[in-house]
């Protein structure tokens, strides 16, 4: 039989184990809700965002006058989340950008290698050429409605214009069917 204050100092153990667990968590808030936690920065200047997630893995100042950071997870993680700033510096959105929906807002024959960059960052993928083809491909993980894990490939024409997009499987997630 457990002596009652080794039964007490197990419980007491267990609950500041838990707690600590808690705290941990928390304190990953932007790593593991980076959308939620962006979106209550709203409002706030860019050292307050570079302060929750560190440096951008990509910046750029759009026509508008506006800037746009990225927070890349590519080329093994299938998000790329974007801070937009007005032109005062201030954070005005924040969102996961390697969606299905925002993925197939590219427009073929009007895009350009520009729009792709300022849209979903830099490809970290090597970027492919097919010479037969005359095109040349950016490819970007991503969990192709939320479910399977896929590449979204832009297949640009010699002068950089948006020619193709194709959804295909991604390679390292794919996998034989083991029967």
């Amino acid at each position: 039989m457990t002596h009652p204050t080794r039964r007490a100092r197990r419980w007491t153990a267990a609950t500041a184990l838990a707690g600590a667990m808690l705290a941990g968590c928390s304190a990953l808030g932007p790593a593991l809700l980076p959308v939620d936690t962006g979106m209550k920065l709203v409002g706030q200047p860019q050292s307050a965002v570079a302060a929750t997630f560190g440096q951008p893995t990509d910046v750029y100042r759009l026509d508008d006058g506006t800037t746009r950071w990225f927070y890349s997870k590519q080329p093994l993680g299938e998000y790329s989340y974007a801070a937009d700033f007005d032109r005062d510096g201030k954070l005005t959105n924040f969102r996961q950008m390697l969606t299905t929906a925002e993925l197939y807002k590219a427009q073929i024959n009007v895009w350009t290698k520009k729009d792709v960059l300022e849209h979903f960052g830099a490809p970290r993928e090597p970027i492919e050429y097919y010479s037969r083809l005359k095109r040349e491909a950016w490819s970007y993980r991503f969990l192709h409605e939320d479910q399977w894990y896929s590449m979204f490939n832009f297949m640009f024409d010699d002068a950089g214009v948006l020619r193709q997009t194709l959804v295909t499987p991604d390679p390292l997630r794919d996998r034989p069917d083991p029967r």
